[in-house]
């Protein structure tokens, strides 16, 4: 008996089975409608996994990617050109293949569609000297190049990035953009063409002071004399400013409230002269120049004061004078100017979708340009999940090559390399990535920070932040290996401390 069952039920689930067939058959044959119907089966989710594998753009080693005579991997991004400000972000200050992606973008950007400036997380003064060089500024000033100290000599120009820490900025990467830069340059307008290179920064307090006494100098022999006075006191901190940030607070109650008045007075100075100085030469490029000295000198004199009452506020008021500073300078370039940032993630990326904006009210130089700008402002961040980086252990190190460690669990880097795609681009933008795959990113995970000092034994204190991938960054490029910088040398003689440049990330 039981085998007859048996028997039946397996001829019956046969006959459904061809039944299923024939009905499908019929329904694509005739649209009369069938007596039964399937029921679909609900599918899972796809993971976001399977939709990064799905979706995501792969290229080979960055060599070979840049070698593509059709530079697929720069023309993912073509339409990243409609942005007024572009920012481009490393998440370490010592991965080889951040800064060279970053400067094949930039040559990229500028060679199809216009942008006429290159603003760095640099110092005003350390920059200007490579301006001068790439559009062969007229003027008092020194030019300068990303060389050696021996080449520098022999070719009778500046050193240039020599603060702490060098490799930032003295690398192999950079120094061929600058030379490629000054190539591109070549014959073209100096004011109206030629591609700029300007620093954001505001840790050069005291060769500011010095850049803006030499411009005076220059131009008005009584106003240098008048800028020497009101800045000599403050001078005498400059080598550690630090210091003068801590005197103001432990002796406010003897009466020594600082330098503002003086700092203020010298850039108040120089601009009711605006007209008249910009009239006597070199086009409005030194004075302009000379008035983001002091302005760096009068909120450099600000965020020393502010560090030992808040740390958010002296991260604040230097993200508001980086940003300020590009505001500045896009005006000075004129109506048709477009711009490339070169910083940290930390910088470029919208605070607002961050722990920086969740837990610290802390805003960025990305989180400024999306209000001011709008849809006009575009961020993509370089992401890396193991390999080596150039960084140093502790504040005024040298440089070391240390080995980078596989990303934590939980974290975007880890969910990118789980795709086993080595490397990848990928825009996030609404209506530009895929709709399932942009809603799996906006859950909350880590994402890695890594500056100028790299500390592993705290990884997940020292190097990682909460964000929202798609909101806080416009597109990615994606590295699962990466190289450290090509730097120029690898000792670093000592300097003054910078806490904001170590606190959490060493950015």
């Amino acid at each position: 008996m039981h085998k007859f069952r048996d028997r039946m039920s397996s001829i019956t689930d046969s006959a459904a089975a061809h039944l299923h067939l024939d009905g499908v058959e019929s329904l694509s044959r005739s649209h009369t409608p069938l007596h039964f119907s399937r029921q679909s089966t609900p599918q899972p989710p796809a993971s976001p996994i399977g939709l990064l594998r799905s979706h995501v753009h792969p290229f080979p080693s960055l060599s070979e990617a840049l070698a593509d005579p059709n530079k697929d991997i720069l023309r993912y991004f073509d339409s990243f050109s409609s942005a007024k400000v572009l920012l481009i972000g490393d998440s370490s200050h010592g991965t080889s293949e951040f800064y060279a992606f970053r400067a094949a973008l930039t040559r990229y950007m500028i060679e199809h569609h216009g942008y006429t400036m290159v603003a760095c997380e640099a110092d005003w003064p350390d920059a200007e000297s490579i301006d001068r060089y790439v559009r062969r500024r007229p003027g008092p000033g020194p030019p300068a190049t990303i060389e050696s100290e021996a080449e520098a000599r022999r070719a009778g120009r500046e050193l240039s990035f020599m603060r702490f820490p060098r490799w930032m900025w003295r690398n192999k990467e950079t120094h061929e953009f600058v030379e490629w830069l000054r190539c591109w340059n070549k014959g073209k307008d100096v004011k109206k063409e030629a591609v700029g290179f300007y620093g954001l920064d505001l840790y050069s307090m005291g060769s500011s002071m010095r850049a803006v006494i030499n411009y005076l100098e220059h131009v008005d022999k009584d106003m240098a004399e008048k800028a020497r006075q009101s800045y000599w006191r403050l001078h005498e901190w400059s080598e550690d400013p630090h210091e003068y940030g801590l005197e103001t607070l432990v002796s406010s109650g003897k009466g020594f409230k600082g330098y503002e008045d003086d700092v203020v007075q010298v850039l108040q100075n120089l601009l009711s002269k605006r007209l008249e100085y910009e009239r006597i030469k070199w086009d409005g490029d030194e004075f302009h120049g000379a008035e983001q000295n002091a302005r760096l000198v009068k909120d450099a004199e600000h965020y020393y004061r502010a560090m030992y009452y808040a740390r958010d506020e002296s991260w604040n008021l230097r993200d508001t004078h980086m940003f300020q500073t590009l505001q500045r300078t896009l005006d000075h370039r004129g109506s048709h100017s477009k711009a490339i940032v070169w910083a940290h993630n930390s910088h470029i990326g919208d605070a607002r979708t961050t722990s920086m904006g969740w837990s610290a009210d802390e805003i960025n130089v990305g989180q400024l340009c999306r209000e001011a700008y709008g849809k006009k402002a575009l961020s993509i961040g370089c992401l890396g999940y193991t390999g080596k980086v150039a960084a140093a252990k502790r504040w005024d190190g040298d440089m070391s090559v240390m080995h980078v460690k596989p990303a934590l669990p939980n974290s975007y880097e880890r969910l990118m390399h789980d795709t086993g795609i080595k490397n990848f681009v990928l825009d996030l933008r609404t209506k530009h990535c895929d709709k399932a795959l942009r809603e799996a990113l906006m859950e909350k995970r880590l994402e890695r920070f890594i500056g100028v000092i790299y500390a592993p034994a705290t990884e997940r204190q020292s190097h990682y932040s909460f964000a929202v991938l798609p909101e806080q960054l416009d597109g990615i490029v994606y590295f699962d290996e990466t190289e450290e910088v090509g730097a120029l040398e690898v000792h670093q003689p000592p300097g003054p401390l910078e806490f904001d440049e170590t606190w959490p990330f060493g950015l």
